[in-house]
């Protein structure tokens, strides 16, 4: 079954924990959580204190993505607060192989990310081996409501193409203008999980869980 990670970008944040409570019940569900610095991009959102709120409020495991400069300290000052899945930029850290072995002695889950503009080869094979998932990324990081990038597609095929070559295991999740008008053709390239925030939010409360069955 394709996991399906609300956003909570585009959530309403003044009334967080009814909208966590809204998808109770549902199956293969994440939260996924965009923690940007300001700095890797232009944007700024939520720091520890919200994100502690959430991990002990969600009926789902949460996905952490962070769009940050120094994710090797995040790892650390957040290593306790109920974080299943953390994801970072390759392009944020000189040597991701050794951030990856780090992260796992405190997460059940580790992610790599990649840019629309940074190749799949950047991944090495070292590090595809190592990781539980990798975002590829379908709009430039920092803001929501961005339009689908079709390049990820071929994105998805490459990773599919040397997860298989590479006996490895990691999920290939995309982020980044996620709608019914897509899914279909991500999970067919490939893709095992699909973050979506706009499509899922900007919708009335009673209508979250038909949307996300509907990118199923």
């Amino acid at each position: 079954m394709t996991i399906i990670a609300p956003s909570l970008l585009a959530c309403d944040f003044l009334n967080i924990e009814p909208e966590l409570l809204s998808f109770d019940g549902v199956k293969d569900l994440w939260f996924h959580l965009d923690i940007m610095d300001g700095h890797f991009v232009p944007n700024l959102t939520f720091g520890h204190p919200i994100i502690e709120l959430i991990t002990k409020k969600s009926p789902h495991k949460c996905d952490a993505h962070f769009m940050v400069t120094n994710p090797e300290f995040h790892g650390e000052t957040l290593k306790n607060m109920g974080i299943h899945n953390f994801t970072f930029h390759v392009e944020a850290v000189a040597d991701s192989l050794s951030l990856i072995k780090e992260l796992k002695k405190n997460y059940p889950s580790v992610g790599i990310s990649i840019k629309p503009n940074t190749p799949v080869g950047k991944l090495s094979d070292e590090v595809l081996k190592a990781v539980d998932l990798v975002l590829v990324m379908s709009v430039e990081p920092g803001f929501g409501g961005q339009s689908f990038m079709p390049a990820a597609y071929d994105k998805i095929k490459e990773l599919v193409s040397r997860r298989k070559s590479l006996g490895a295991h990691f999920q290939i999740q995309v982020d980044g203008g996620v709608t019914d008008k897509n899914a279909k053709e991500l999970v067919a390239a490939g893709a095992d999980n699909l973050v979506a925030g706009s499509y899922i939010f900007k919708t009335t409360k009673v209508n979250y869980k038909n949307k996300v069955e509907s990118l199923r």
